[in-house]
């Protein structure tokens, strides 16, 4: 009886460990499908990071994302910062985030524009300590992905706490190739040292990365307006050109800003007019660019439309891209396709002479669907738009396969038109 039992409860114990893990794979399923949802309804995703503590990293996603909301985008903040969220003091935001409907998360409102969600939002006390272990903050973080109803957004900027790891190991884990990258140093080498390592690790685990920013770069006298370089200037700039990724642009240290962080206001939005707040409208462009990429792949002429396959024309001077499409000596013209983001062939011409609208009218006749350039006048792009041409300008000098690629992989960061005339 004994050893019938036994083989009993062992066939029960199978089934029921079958079933159990049956079980279990339907719920990280539909888990990942819940959290596919809510992203594809976001159009981009911004991951803040930073090598070490200390250099601004939450002030520059608060102030990120306040600019985002100023030029009227939808923008949501999660602060996965576990251990020091600071958020929400950056804000002046208290209370509790509500709860929706299935059990969803209601992130805080901070105006019509910008929606906050973080870990200090659901501490009985400022002052507490949270002592979790990895496997309990990846549970958050799923938590915040899969629960909170952010609903359409333009952009959800996420900060991450510093370092390479639980955190954004996470959200890289769950969100992925839809992730870019902006990665916060200072000017010492000491800082640029982990930046390095950020750097590495967004290449390892294939986040894009749309560049670096260097904070606290020359310290802004209240008296006469003068720049003092406390921290030296520059490091963070050399160090993302060795590394091969963009520098976005510097911030430099206002005593104001400490003062408007204490008080809970980003200081975008109190001090619009100041070298800071320029700053971080430079540091914007590239973001904003993300939507023009968007549109060229989502919305083409419609001699693209209905196909996986286009060309790409790059104007070329020396190798590289060349900022003035209209003096290049040759153009790359680069079969591409869509679907799979990948270059099928490629064909170097001879720049025709420089004549007004020549060179619109002549890419039309070789096929060229889509012209990446670094400025080009308006009545130029008119043309090109004649000639069912899309038109990607800001681009900045470089290898123009590179170029192609980023373009076709979402991370091509695209700055001023070089060319304005």
């Amino acid at each position: 009886m004994s050893s019938n039992s036994g083989s009993h409860n062992s066939c029960g114990e199978c089934g029921s460990g079958h079933n159990t893990h049956h079980s279990h794979d339907n719920t990280i399923h539909e888990e990942e499908r819940i959290i596919q949802r809510r992203m594809a309804r976001i159009k981009h995703k911004l991951l803040i990071l930073s090598g070490k503590g200390g250099v601004g990293k939450s002030t520059v996603s608060a102030n990120i994302a306040m600019a985002l909301a100023s030029q009227g985008k939808s923008v949501g903040l999660m602060d996965i910062d576990v251990h020091g969220p600071s958020i929400p003091r950056l804000f002046g935001l208290v209370g509790v985030p509500g709860q929706g409907e299935d059990n969803t998360i209601l992130p805080v409102i901070y105006n019509r524009n910008l929606k906050v969600i973080s870990m200090g939002f659901f501490l009985p006390n400022r002052d507490d300590a949270v002592i979790w272990r990895g496997p309990m903050k990846h549970t958050l973080i799923k938590q915040f992905l899969q629960d909170v109803d952010w609903g359409d957004l333009d952009y959800l900027v996420i900060d991450s706490p510093p370092g390479t790891g639980d955190e954004p190991m996470s959200i890289a884990s769950f969100i992925g190739s839809q992730l870019h990258a902006l990665i916060v140093t200072i000017p010492p080498e000491l800082s640029l040292e982990d930046v390095r390592k950020s750097i590495n690790f967004c290449k390892k685990v294939s986040l894009k990365i749309l560049g670096v920013v260097e904070n606290m770069s020359g310290f802004i006298c209240p008296h006469c307006g003068n720049s003092v370089e406390i921290f030296k200037k520059g490091g963070g700039e050399k160090m993302a050109h060795e590394m091969g990724v963009p520098f976005l642009g510097s911030i430099p240290i206002e005593p104001k800003m400490v003062i408007s962080c204490d008080n809970g206001t980003p200081y975008i939005h109190q001090y619009p007019d100041s070298p800071t707040a320029k700053a971080f409208n430079e540091i914007l462009k590239p973001i904003l660019a993300l939507e023009a990429v968007d549109k060229a792949m989502t919305q083409p002429h419609e001699n693209i439309q209905n196909t996986t396959t286009t060309k790409i024309a790059i104007p070329v001077s020396q190798g590289t891209l060349s900022q003035h499409f209209g003096h290049c000596e040759e153009f790359l013209l680069l079969d591409v396709d869509l679907r799979n983001k990948e270059i099928i062939s490629k064909q170097t011409l001879e720049a025709p002479p420089h004549e007004p609208g020549l060179l619109p009218k002549w890419l039309h006749e070789k096929g060229a669907n889509i012209i990446i350039a670094g400025g080009m006048g308006a009545r130029a792009q008119e043309l090109f738009n004649q000639n069912k041409i899309k038109v990607i300008i800001g681009a900045s000098s470089g290898d123009p396969e590179k170029i192609a690629m980023s373009f076709l992989e979402g991370n091509l960061v695209t700055g001023e038109n070089v060319c304005d005339h």
